[in-house]
């Protein structure tokens, strides 16, 4: 096995050939950081018609994958004993940042992607976790479990040129990522702040972290606790505790539509 197995039970194994593009998965596979090896459940399948899917008890719309091929494909599947097994269905949790970082002290993570009406349920029964990306239905769960690889990946040693850039994340840190600018320093009339352009690398940090506090209060309000500013806090307390933290302005262009 690589430093790190994803082992995915699909009806769609085409739809991972996304990965080759990507580029921090990609370099991840050349440096044998990970490895992603793709179960196609149609080899699993009942029959010389290979059946994986069948109509639902007690009538309905649609199609239900079968528990046999499933169980089939993950019985399969050499284990690794730090291995954990996530089922991608919108009625699960909703994933977290701190869900790639919990996975990523494995060496294995099995993903079962349904598809159709959905599984039969006692398929569940194979699941260590149920994941969802939100409160919306996807066709199946690939999207899903590129979105899991991409981010768990990134969380690996060696994966990353920087690791440092890990660091002040959106969703890493306990508030959302400050903004970034590039050249040129005026683009349709928007200026870059002038602070990023100072040289002074301790105005600097204060400004990114104030914005991390404002532009957190303005898109998810929710997050910001006693917890989150003390670290903040602590990083610059002297400076910090000057300025009035309940009063958040956005300024520089940081604003999103009201949705």
């Amino acid at each position: 096995m690589s430093g790190f197995n994803f082992d995915v039970i699909t009806l769609c194994p085409k739809a991972f050939e996304l990965i080759n593009n990507l580029g921090v998965i990609t370099r991840a596979l050349d440096k044998n950081l990970i490895d992603v090896n793709l179960y196609d459940l149609r080899e699993f399948g009942e029959g010389p018609y290979r059946q994986v899917d069948d109509k639902p008890y007690g009538g309905g719309a649609g199609m239900v994958l079968k528990p046999e091929p499933i169980y089939k494909a993950h019985q399969s599947i050499r284990k690794s004993l730090k291995s954990k097994t996530l089922l991608m269905t919108p009625q699960g949790k909703v994933l977290k940042q701190k869900d790639l970082k919990r996975w990523s002290t494995l060496d294995q993570l099995i993903i079962i992607c349904g598809q159709y009406e959905g599984f039969d349920e006692r398929v569940r029964s194979l699941a260590d976790e149920e994941i969802s990306l939100g409160d919306f239905v996807l066709s199946g769960g690939e999207i899903p479990a590129i979105s899991i690889i991409n981010g768990l990946t990134r969380l690996l040693p060696g994966t990353l040129g920087d690791p440092e850039s890990l660091v002040d994340e959106s969703h890493n840190s306990p508030l959302l990522e400050y903004p970034h600018y590039t050249r040129p320093r005026i683009f349709k009339e928007m200026k870059v702040p002038d602070v990023l352009v100072s040289g002074n690398h301790e105005e600097i940090k204060l400004w990114r972290m104030l914005k991390m506090l404002e532009r957190t209060n303005q898109r998810r309000n929710d997050l910001i606790t006693n917890e989150s500013v003390d670290k903040l806090l602590d990083r610059k307390r002297k400076r910090i505790e000057e300025i009035d933290l309940t009063r958040f302005t956005i300024k520089d262009f940081d604003s999103y539509p009201d949705w």
